[in-house]
């Protein structure tokens, strides 16, 4: 037998990642597949849930191929989360495309649900929002909607589920259909007091909780692989399971509150631990991060839909080779001469949550040059960053003065040393920046009793913008938001 190593898996949006981390916390080897997004409608995002599943196949395949011999102790899940699958328990086969966080299509089902007064019991009891992004919305729309989810229903076939749901489903061999709590407590169909699916919440979408996963602690033993599935022997322990910024934050050794991370991917999440179930003033989402031994850990979360993809987009309208052409582009302007970019390209989440926003350049003159506008839209996604510490800071008994940072957009200093000069916070970087997959082997090596060592950090990004251009450049945003609409 070879070296014993946890395998993680973090299924992303745009990737499938798989690492085989040993128990001194090496990577010994890794693995990617990419998946595709579609756009079949305006507002609509969604994903094929069966190449989800080969995703994660391929990139597995592929880490376990480049590791050569070795011996997986337990396996480790991160996921995208709010995204919602489908499927027949009798085939294991999905009845409909992946609906993913991003999507709008329910925004009719929330708008209901807020004309007949039921707002602020959904956001009392669930912690968060009324709004598309949560999974509860999106699988009323599929069992309205699609034929073959209805008719599974009716047959008593239809199971449904968050992605990890799906992934362990599919890793079992179609024994096991359970979420972890953090996963579960994004749906809006959790109870937070309870942690347990809630009958009233339940009632209002319409949702029958017989389709749904039963809902464990984070560091549970879910079952073990079952069918070959990616080539991998039966009986391997599948022993973590967590919404990805939930696992970042736990691969980030955050532990108490006091420091808050930011996940720099696709979009973006700001969150925190809390000494208990928070109560938030600014439109923040009070969420379950983890649930071990059954005793969940609470905390105070923000969500961006569009953050770091905002840099690939604007380097499409540019007409340049992708997000590191933008950089590059935007280091060669000291500031960005008065442009602001709004990357509202799917709405605005909190704090503002406004469905309806879309992205916006203003500012622009006849000095404006291409490298302006590229500073700007970097700019752009640290400013969104900075409205939800401004919003945490007010929410939260104590400040926060260190953001720890990961996802893809980790890597562009330029975008670090933004966020640290318009937040005024520090900002830490760990070695390993995908913190989401090594959060997942952090709790699956814990969970059976070989923990991995903490992350280290490098030297913290120290703000170094005066506080009167700070406040100029944070007024200029401010400015631009309520150009999007009057109540921005």
């Amino acid at each position: 037998m070879g070296e014993s190593a946890i395998l993680a898996i973090d299924q992303g949006t745009t990737n499938t990642k798989a690492l085989l981390v040993a128990g001194d916390g090496r990577i010994l080897a890794s693995g990617s597949s990419p998946t595709q997004v579609e756009h079949p409608h305006p507002g609509w995002a969604q994903q094929d849930a069966d190449s989800i599943r080969r995703s994660v196949a391929k990139a597995v395949e592929q880490a376990v191929s480049a590791a050569g011999p070795v011996e997986i102790a337990a396996i480790g899940i991160s996921n995208q989360r709010e995204s919602v699958v489908v499927w027949d328990a009798v085939t294991g086969e999905p009845l409909a495309p992946c609906v993913i966080w991003q999507c709008r299509r329910s925004a009719e089902i929330c708008a209901r649900l807020r004309a007949l007064g039921h707002e602020s019991a959904i956001r009392q009891r669930s912690g968060l929002q009324l709004n598309p992004m949560f999974s509860a919305g999106k699988l009323r729309w599929l069992l309205d909607h699609e034929v073959a989810v209805s008719e599974a229903h009716r047959q008593g076939r239809l199971r449904a589920g968050t992605v990890d749901s799906w992934l362990l489903w599919s890793l079992t061999g179609g024994k096991t259909h359970a979420c972890d709590a953090g996963n579960a407590a994004r749906t809006q169909l959790l109870g937070l007091d309870t942690a347990s699916w809630d009958d009233e919440l339940l009632e209002l979408f319409a949702i029958d909780p017989a389709i749904l996963p039963r809902i464990l602690p984070s560091d549970a033993a879910f079952g073990v692989t079952a069918g070959g599935f990616a080539g991998l022997p039966d009986g391997i322990p599948i022993r973590a399971m967590m919404g990805d910024s939930h696992a970042a934050l736990f691969g980030h050794g955050i532990r108490a509150p006091g420091q808050a991370k930011v996940t720099l991917g696709t979009g973006s999440s700001l969150m925190t631990l809390t000494r208990q179930r928070p109560h938030s003033t600014t439109g923040l989402s009070e969420t379950i991060a983890w649930s071990q031994t059954g005793t969940p850990a609470y905390a105070l979360e923000g969500n961006i839909t569009v953050s770091t993809h905002a840099a690939a987009f604007a380097a499409e309208m540019l007409g340049l080779d992708g997000p590191e052409a933008l950089t590059a582009l935007a280091a060669s302007a000291p500031d960005s001469d008065g442009v602001s970019f709004v990357p509202a390209l799917a709405g605005l989440g909190a704090p503002h949550w406004q469905e309806e926003a879309r992205g916006l350049f203003c500012g622009l003159s006849l000095r404006t040059r291409r490298a302006h506008m590229a500073r700007a839209a970097l700019e752009g996604i640290a400013h969104q960053i900075c409205d939800l510490v401004e919003a945490m800071q007010a929410d939260l008994p104590h400040p926060i003065d260190t953001l720890c940072v990961d996802g893809g957009g980790a890597r562009n200093d330029l975008l670090l040393r933004m966020l640290a000069d318009l937040s005024g916070c520090r900002v830490s970087r760990p070695a390993q920046t995908e913190l989401s997959a090594w959060g997942a082997a952090a709790m699956a090596a814990q969970a059976i009793g070989q923990p991995l060592p903490t992350q280290d950090h490098a030297a913290p990004i120290v703000p170094a913008m005066e506080p009167a251009s700070r406040e100029k450049l944070r007024r200029q945003w401010r400015e631009a938001l309520a150009m999007l609409a009057p109540h921005a």
